[in-house]
């Protein structure tokens, strides 16, 4: 399978607490809510990559008590992605939900 993020897959990800971990998946949601209406191209290739780290995230055995709760976050992403019919979700708030994130993982550094 050939990965957008080869460096990550190949190891690097593991090395990320799991604040780093989603705060980069929230900069291709960021990036994907930039994007979204405006540039279709750029919108899926941020909506890829997001699902991929996402996918990178559940693999990572560290967190195997937080499966439940990234694929929910994954399954949300992917609602408001498809226009939030099913839990009203939106790009734009999933934006600030991840923010916490890297504003998390910027202050342990």
């Amino acid at each position: 399978m050939a990965f957008m993020h080869e460096g990550l897959a190949s190891g690097g990800w593991e090395r990320l607490s799991l604040a780093e971990q989603l705060g980069n998946v929230g900069s291709e949601v960021l990036r994907a809510s930039r994007s979204e209406g405006k540039d279709e191209k750029s919108f899926w290739t941020a909506v890829e990559r997001a699902l991929e780290l996402f996918d990178l995230t559940l693999q990572d055995p560290r967190w195997k008590g937080r499966r439940r709760e990234i694929g929910r976050a994954r399954e949300v992403f992917c609602d408001a992605v498809y226009g939030g019919k099913l839990y009203k979700s939106s790009l734009p708030d999933l934006v600030r939900y991840f923010d916490v994130f890297a504003l998390a993982a910027q202050s342990k550094r």
